[in-house]
């Protein structure tokens, strides 16, 4: 299968998870065209002074890998700083947020996986 970019879904979501502004989530792939065990698949772009809230995950993680900019990563509670081709994880019952406190916007890749 093969997904052109004009394909994809696109959502705006206002005040993510109590987050500033807009978050821009593009479906790389929906949940019905694949079969393994994940939420979502596909990218998340913030413009400055966007970001997502701090919430937990329950019975899923949460993997980000950066694509372009840099972003204020709070991993339970400790604000970490995140460049262009870092990942992180949040394991099922942690909790985190990522802000773009720059400039620049920020894109990254997010698969939350289930189990």
């Amino acid at each position: 299968m093969i997904k052109h970019k004009e394909e994809m879904k696109i959502t705006v979501r206002e005040n993510m998870r109590g987050g500033d502004g807009q978050a821009v989530i593009t479906d790389v792939l929906n949940k019905d065209e694949y079969n393994g065990h994940a939420r979502l698949l596909g990218t998340i772009t913030l413009e400055p002074g966007c970001s997502i809230g701090p919430h937990i995950h329950e019975n899923e993680e949460e993997v980000f890998y950066i694509i372009d900019g840099e972003a204020v990563y709070n991993d339970n509670g400790e604000e970490k700083t995140l460049y262009k081709g870092d990942s992180c994880i949040c394991l099922g019952g942690q909790t985190h947020s990522i802000a773009n406190r720059t400039d620049k916007t920020l894109v990254f890749f997010a698969a939350i996986l289930t189990y």
